[in-house]
């Protein structure tokens, strides 16, 4: 294979999609990206464009495509997606019926109420890996067909296709072939994880239509090819993968025990779970990846709902900031919280405490109180969420971790990483790429082409920063 052809990942994320060209050695080479605007019709609604994402990606790929010399040079495609977001369409015309409703709307909550009520949630998780929570995307699939009139007439006509936004893609991309990966699916709540498959049961019990999901296929391997007009020729897509999943890929977590935290919209934590097919009281189980030659790996997972996005929330709606670059030095400009607490639960609180209903608290203010305190106490309020869910994940995962890998954009502020580092007790380690998610869903459509190994992926994300403990 010449060196002159590339590895190209859609990064397909909730703020914006990225497409980036990757040489054989995983370094970059062309980029693009276009944001994402997420809608918020109703206080805990949130929903994207469906036709907005499809454009960004046409859009950001055949910028790319210009850049390395058009599609031929393009020698394994990878696309990952935001997971439990969800969108309908039709499957004669193509065209969507809802928008996106995105992974941490709670529009579903009385439905998840529902099935709770109805004594489902001890079935629902056993069989998933997942505790009943409007995150996930069977809730939301369900409140589509109940709230939207064109979504029931579709499912009533036989003509309703319904997934998530890696299936709206391909199906779009592919002429109609919708297709997802086991990462992705085990994150929908209508997967088995001891079968790896649709589960009729599942799909009974939220009263879908098992005839309108995408058909599940390995995350790694060939999967066929996408094609735009505006591409100038088809591209091999060669890995399909939900982001997070794709992010520990990126930090070359194979190993059972592999620990892996990525710091954007929100936090989500993973652990190579090797092949654990059971669930976890506390946490979420899900698969990580299954490849072509059918071997598996599961992970345990959790995640903050709200931390970029907690950030913003203290520049767009409070004030508070004008940048958020500015909060490292904010933290660091007074000597403590000033008797401050933050929770940052502006979308309820994940595991380990599954509580949707919570609310964001902020106590301890006083006269005294200026806002580089409330800035401070905020990250502590982060940096504490995630410590809760790695003390949840590592007696599962059977073994103390050497150190937390992390990546995303938050990482960039060392008063956050140091204190995550403190508050673990574990070394914190800024992988040396900015984002491993691109990084990771490109590796893996490496590995799905024959072009890569595993040691290539590990030797393309070093670590580009250290934080020790520092606390007795």
């Amino acid at each position: 294979m010449p060196t002159d052809r590339y590895l190209l990942a859609i990064d397909e994320g909730t703020t914006s999609t990225r497409a980036i060209a990757f040489d054989l050695e995983l370094r970059v080479v062309a980029e693009a990206a276009v944001p994402i605007e997420t809608h918020h019709p109703r206080p805990d609604w949130a929903e994207q464009d469906p036709l907005a994402i499809l454009d960004s990606v046409v859009e950001t790929v055949a910028r790319v495509l210009e850049a390395v010399g058009g599609p031929e040079r393009i020698a394994a495609v990878g696309l990952d997606n935001q997971g439990e977001s969800v969108v309908a369409w039709d499957a004669e015309t193509l065209a969507p019926l809802s928008p996106v409703v995105v992974w941490h709307c709670r529009r579903s909550l009385p439905i998840v109420e529902r099935l709770r009520a109805a004594g489902q949630e001890a079935r629902i998780r056993e069989r998933t890996g997942l505790p009943l929570d409007p995150y996930y995307s069977a809730g939301k699939v369900r409140w589509l067909l109940e709230n939207v009139a064109a979504v029931a007439e579709a499912a009533r006509r036989g003509t309703l296709r319904v997934g998530t936004v890696d299936a709206w893609l391909t199906a779009r991309l592919d002429e109609g072939r919708a297709r997802t990966d086991p990462s992705t699916a085990s994150r929908t709540q209508l997967f088995s994880l001891q079968d790896l498959r649709w589960d009729p049961e599942l799909a009974a019990a939220f009263e879908i239509p098992l005839d309108a999901l995408p058909a599940v296929v390995p995350t790694a391997g060939d999967l066929g090819q996408l094609r735009h007009p505006r591409w100038g020729g088809p591209l091999p897509l060669r890995a399909l993968a939900c982001d997070q999943q794709a992010a520990l890929a990126g930090h070359a977590g194979f190993e059972p025990g592999s620990l892996k935290a990525t710091y954007g919209t929100g936090v989500f934590v993973l652990g190579n779970a090797g092949d654990r097919r059971t669930a976890d009281p506390d946490l979420e189980t899900s698969v990580a990846w299954q490849l072509d030659d059918g071997s598996l790996a599961t992970i345990l997972q959790g995640g903050v709902f709200t931390a970029g996005a907690f950030v913003d929330w203290l520049r767009d709606d409070l004030r508070l900031i004008d940048d958020p670059a500015e909060t490292e030095s904010l933290a660091r400009s007074v000597p403590d919280t000033g008797g401050v607490a933050v929770l940052p639960a502006l979308a309820g609180l994940g595991p380990p405490w599954w509580r949707p209903d919570a609310r964001a608290v902020v106590r301890g203010l006083s006269a005294g109180t200026g806002r580089a305190h409330l800035v401070r106490a905020s990250l502590d309020g982060l940096a504490h969420l995630v410590a809760d869910l790695v003390e949840a994940m590592v007696p599962a995962l059977g073994s103390e971790p050497e150190r937390l890998r992390v990546d995303g954009g938050l990482t960039a502020n060392g008063y956050l990483m140091a204190r995550q580092a403190d508050l673990l007790g574990l070394p914190v380690d800024v992988a040396a790429a900015e984002e491993s998610t691109a990084l990771g869903i490109a590796g893996l459509a490496g590995l799905g082409a024959g072009l890569l190994d595993r040691e290539a992926i590990r030797r393309a994300n070093p670590v580009r920063a250290r934080f020790e403990p520092a606390l007795a």
